[in-house]
């Protein structure tokens, strides 16, 4: 921890702040915090949640930065503008960033797990903080998910938790270089995928993260983990592809919502798992896991028999029910990696799929539009369907040069089924009278909280 007492997080509802601003609160600061979605009057359960942890809650106008004692939290796209960090500058509050004030309580911790990835972070890391905790090593844990076997009543938002043990579990971001800040004891790469950045800058990160590790864990299953696994010596690999690897899988068993496999490492012998979330991806993300479990010292039949009782995150391909036979299931995919693996878990069982993406900015969109819409093309199939409304936008200055027409005119042009629909409640009223019984609906995208409610109202109108 700091030396700081008093810390006032700047758009402390979103899914990196909630839970560092929990783990601060926990360890006895003073916390406070403002948001845009508050002053919207959007996802109040959120800001509910909050406050009954001891976390004072203001509009997000500067009024809750009253003294230079105060330490603002605000991520690097917080813009000098913003009313908080106009007024932390005239009272002569510092400012830190989200990402740097993660690094310092993880770098301090005597065991640290980081996870890295373009793809599976999330689950990698709720996957780990369940065996720790099964294992009774009371981990501390900063997700960006809610850790469905961590959540109940009085902890609806456990994508955090605050442990009295060495370790501290932290899923690591690559998308605003902060990953650089990060010294980790064990480090986990799943895969390096375009998102954020070009390939060329993120292959560097990685690298660098995963250099400073005593243990490196690298998934020898993508190609660009794989090449920098080249680079690391004594790295340990996982995959499904390659018996001979450190951790490795084989008689992988799909279903339509859990996944059954035998883990092996190298020169013991297989060892049974079964996991209540679906996908090969999932196997994958399991290995990165396991690989780590063993890091930390946990014998692997125990590893593996505490992830039979993980039962996913929020968002990860979350049933949220079926009505007049159509299943409505919400995904965080938001890149061509993740929508890739929903669609191929989708695909391994029959039914039709109507998808519906929302991209989370415009920018994106410029990054990865050729992979995005080259991975629909490839993955979708012929009665599939994709609906994309225009990205979430929040304000603030950004080029729109391209957007979901763009998208939507290229997967049609690839000869897959497409339509834009900019405004999204006209989107959901689109996929609710085309669905027919044995179709499965997908909603898709990041950033916005709201996706989830509007989800079940989609399912309402079927």
């Amino acid at each position: 921890m700091t030396e700081t007492k008093s810390y006032f997080f700047c758009g402390i509802g979103g899914s990196g702040m909630l839970p560092l601003a929990c783990i601060v609160r926990a360890r006895g600061a003073e916390v406070a915090g403002s948001d845009r979605a508050l002053d919207q009057g959007r996802i109040g359960d959120k800001f509910a949640f909050l406050e009954r942890r001891g976390i004072r809650l203001y509009p997000q106008d500067g009024s809750g930065i009253v003294s230079g004692d105060q330490l603002l939290v605000a991520s690097a796209a917080v813009e000098d503008t913003v009313p908080d960090v106009v007024a932390a500058k005239r009272v002569g509050a510092a400012r830190i960033t989200r990402a740097e004030l993660l690094a310092r309580l993880f770098n301090a911790a005597p065991l640290s797990i980081g996870v890295a990835g373009t793809s599976g972070k999330s689950t990698v890391t709720g996957m780990i903080a369940w065996i720790l905790h099964a294992e009774g090593r009371d981990p501390t844990v900063m997700n960006g998910a809610v850790m469905k076997s961590f959540a109940g009543p009085d902890t609806p938002f456990a994508s955090a938790l605050v442990g009295t043990g060495d370790a501290f579990v932290s899923e690591v971001d690559e998308s605003d270089g902060s990953i650089a800040l990060y010294a980790p004891t064990v480090a986990v790469l799943n895969n390096v995928t375009l998102d954020h950045k070009g390939l060329d800058e993120l292959r560097g990160l990685f690298l660098g993260f995963a250099t400073k590790a005593k243990t490196a864990i690298v998934n020898l299953d993508d190609p660009e983990t794989r090449s920098l696994a080249a680079r690391l010596p004594g790295a340990i690999g996982y995959s499904l592809a390659d018996p001979a690897a450190d951790f490795s899988a084989s008689a992988i068993v799909e279903e339509p919502l859990a996944v059954s496999f035998a883990v092996r490492e190298l020169g013991g012998i297989p060892v049974p798992v079964r996991l209540q979330v679906p996908g090969r991806h999932n196997v994958a993300n399991a290995l990165a896991a396991l690989a780590a479990a063993r890091a930390a010292g946990v014998a692997l039949p125990e590893a593996a028999a505490a992830l039979a009782g993980f039962e996913g995150l929020r968002r990860r391909f979350e049933v949220v029910g079926t009505q007049s036979g159509v299943a409505v299931i919400d995904d965080f995919a938001h890149n061509p990696d993740k929508i890739a693996a929903t669609l191929r878990t989708l695909h391994a069982f029959p039914g039709r799929l109507l998808l519906f993406f929302q991209p989370h900015g415009y920018g994106p969109l410029r990054t990865m539009g050729r992979e995005l819409t080259q991975t629909l093309i490839e993955e979708m199939a012929t009665e599939d369907l994709l609906i994309m409304p225009d990205p979430v936008y929040y304000g603030g200055t950004v080029e729109r040069s391209v957007g979901s027409g763009e998208i939507v005119a290229a997967v049609a042009q690839g000869g897959r089924r497409a339509e834009h629909v900019p405004d999204r409640a006209a989107a959901g009223r689109r996929l609710a009278e085309l669905a027919r019984p044995g179709d499965r609906i997908v909603v898709m995208g990041a950033r916005d909280d709201t996706l989830p409610a509007f989800a079940r109202e989609v399912m309402d109108a079927l």
